[in-house]
């Protein structure tokens, strides 16, 4: 294993041997709690045997074909299930191998929308601070994951611009409404918009509950309809990013369903495949699709392996499955079952400042001190220490630091798979308590 690089080049990991519902087992036999389904991606646990069923029947029949020669009837059925699930009019499928290659596939289809109609001008992208959209680097330009861009900001596009997030209870005005709130930053859109000319502005993507970056953190309610109504008045595309959150995650298919808004563009993957296959996709509305369909007839961009046809069998089995009424109701139950499991376990917790999500997406933002929501010092890396913590205990968490800026604040995000039952549950929130309380301990 010596020649295998890890993201941390000088870190020794357990060796991960077997899957077992919601618990991961190493070489050593002990097992771990997946709360946070690896990086919000084992939504139906770890030996789905379904799932695994149908990879190795189409692993039978053919385990590839290029997309550029053939199609399949694996992708036409999960292209056709995703689009009869998605809400009119994003009826148009694009298959990729994950959320980065989506959400590039998602700004290259907005951007070639607009040259195709002769808006040639209409480049420039519009994200928000605190956000992440993958690590391609048309992705890693649009988020605004300050630590892992640094390094490649040379490098990156300089077409894309930042407006502020919208995360109420760490930056609402004192006096300030929820309603009044959300305008004001939602308005930021505009004022950018018309700083740099409606004629040179392609695309506003976000995501619909941020994820890894701040810690599943919602908009406020009116946030993304005058989001949608600046789009439209703009002629600028609205693409949402569901990579972490979508597919079930808070309880409806698209998170952006709460929102009672419908983006031009989705993009989706993690939950697509539940970690038994890498599988991602973008999803366009009639009109993108239309528009070039009618002019070039050609999307000028590709991947070895779009519309993999185990993949994309994988991702029939795991669609089937989480699209189920009984499902996405089990979801929302789950997530306030284990909201109010946190609540009453942190209820007298000086370092818990916050604790937000919808279904089964939830952070908790770790503070010094919860009256004045100061963070902690960034140099004793508390979220590392809590991720440490919690992994002895047997507890997989995906806690993150530079919450409030890229630097300071600290949090950690769940997103346990769909199967957990109460038990579960417990264990969750009495092993996260150890493991912050001895982090906070650590450092005092």
């Amino acid at each position: 294993m010596t020649n295998l690089i890890h993201r941390q080049f000088n870190q020794k990991l357990p060796i991960a041997v077997k899957g077992d519902g919601p618990y991961i087992y190493d070489n050593f036999g002990k097992k771990y709690l997946d709360a946070c389904g690896g990086a919000a991606v084992s939504c139906l646990g770890h030996n789905n045997k379904l799932i695994k069923k149908s990879i190795s029947q189409q692993l039978e029949s053919l385990p590839y074909a290029h997309s550029g020669f053939f199609t399949t009837d694996s992708a036409e059925e999960l292209a056709s299930m995703l689009s009869s699930l998605t809400p009119n009019p994003l009826n148009w499928v694009y298959l990729v191998s994950g959320g980065s290659e989506a959400v590039e596939s998602g700004l290259k289809i907005a951007r070639q929308y607009h040259y195709d109609r002769g808006y040639y001008k209409k480049s420039h992208i519009i994200a928000r601070k605190q956000s992440y959209h993958g690590n391609t680097l048309g992705a890693l330009a649009a988020g605004e994951n300050i630590p892992r861009k640094k390094p490649y900001e040379p490098i990156l596009l300089n077409s894309v611009h930042h407006i502020s997030p919208c995360h109420y209870w760490r930056w609402g005005l004192k006096g300030e409404s929820a309603d009044d709130y959300g305008l004001r930053v939602a308005n930021e859109l505009e004022d950018k918009i018309i700083e740099l000319g409606a004629d040179n502005v392609s695309t506003f993507i976000a995501e619909t509950i941020v994820g890894a970056t701040m810690g599943a953190v919602p908009a406020v309610d009116n946030y993304f309809k005058r989001i949608r109504d600046i789009c439209n008045k703009y002629d600028v595309v609205m693409i949402l990013d569901e990579v972490m959150c979508g597919m079930g995650r808070t309880g409806q298919l698209y998170a952006f369903e709460y929102y009672s808004i419908v983006p031009d563009i989705v993009c989706v993957a993690k939950g697509l495949g539940a970690g038994y296959q890498p599988i991602g996709a973008m999803i366009c509305n009639d009109m993108i699709y239309d528009s070039i369909n009618n002019s070039s007839g050609y999307f000028q961009h590709s991947h070895t392996y779009s519309a993999h046809p185990v993949a994309c069998a994988a991702g029939v089995s795991v669609l089937k499955e989480i699209s189920k009424i009984s499902t996405l109701n089990n979801i929302e139950n789950l997530g306030i079952k284990l909201l109010n499991k946190l609540l009453e376990e942190f209820r007298d917790c000086p370092n818990i400042g916050n604790i937000r999500g919808r279904g089964l997406f939830i952070g908790l933002e770790i503070v010094s001190n919860n009256i004045t929501k100061d963070s902690f010092d960034p140099k004793n890396k508390i979220h590392a220490r809590i991720k440490k913590n919690a992994f002895d205990l047997g507890l997989m968490v995906y806690p993150m630091g530079g919450t409030i800026d890229g630097i300071n604040g600290d949090h950690v995000l769940l997103a346990p798979p769909y199967i957990i039952n109460d038990n579960h549950i417990d264990e969750i929130a009495k092993k996260l308590k150890l493991s912050i309380t001895k982090a906070v301990l650590e450092i005092k």
